[in-house]
């Protein structure tokens, strides 16, 4: 998840293991209200249940308070609950952990909430495998100005470097954002996700060739330097 200036981006890859299984049957990014949005990793009927709260919870919060439920505090009530299920008996945590994503009042807000409950607010966060590899590219390459358009190619090349470059554009990638304007939650399609892998993967290739230019061109004036003395 990536906090933008104009929005908030969720993107997630869906590891389909086999190609009898139906992509679209495999759900990783909820959508909780129109501004509102989560994204999961662990057990998936673990995470059904959550979204199923988040999503009572946000349409109590239209009928008690006639306004749209906060990021923060859907997030700090997920994690409360979650925070619940490891203090008794007889009940085991949620095994599942959340990216909360969202835009309220004009703000764009991403937290990220564990099995224990624990709730830290993020300007970019990843969960699930490759978590640190993809933090570390966050920390390198994301800035406070960063445009909408910017933070959906970061979250692509952040499934990249968490997959070991391991992904391609027949890969079942599921990308959705929040407008901060509209404060409206859509996904975007399959065709513009394989455009963007394909522009990264490009890159990389390319990135890839000067390296090995460069590498070459090193060795050879080292050779040369050998030579001369």
């Amino acid at each position: 998840g990536i906090v933008s200036q104009d929005g908030v981006v969720l993107a997630v890859n869906k590891k389909v293991k086999s190609k009898l299984i139906v992509p679209s049957s495999i759900e990783k990014i909820f959508k909780i209200d129109e501004h509102l949005a989560t994204a999961s990793s662990g057990l998936v009927a673990d995470a059904r249940r959550l979204v199923d709260v988040a999503r009572t919870q946000a349409q109590v919060n239209k009928v008690n308070y006639h306004e749209p439920i906060s990021v923060t505090g859907l997030a700090k009530y997920i994690g409360d609950l979650e925070q619940m299920y490891t203090q008794s008996g007889g009940i085991r945590p949620f095994g599942i952990s959340l990216i909360i994503g969202g835009v309220s009042d004009g703000e764009c807000k991403l937290y990220e909430t564990d099995p224990s409950g624990a709730l830290v607010e993020y300007k970019a966060t990843s969960i699930g495998y490759g978590r640190e590899k993809t933090l570390n590219l966050f920390e390198e390459k994301y800035t406070d100005d960063i445009s909408l358009d910017d933070a959906i190619d970061l979250a692509v090349e952040g499934i990249y470097v968490a997959t070991d470059s391991k992904i391609s554009d027949d890969d079942n990638i599921e990308i959705a954002i929040i407008d901060k304007d509209t404060e409206k939650f859509r996904k975007l399609d399959e065709e513009s996700i394989n455009e963007r892998v394909e522009k990264l993967l490009e890159r990389k290739e390319e990135e890839k060739r000067e390296a090995e230019e460069k590498a070459k061109k090193e060795a050879e004036e080292k050779e040369a330097e050998e030579k001369a003395k």
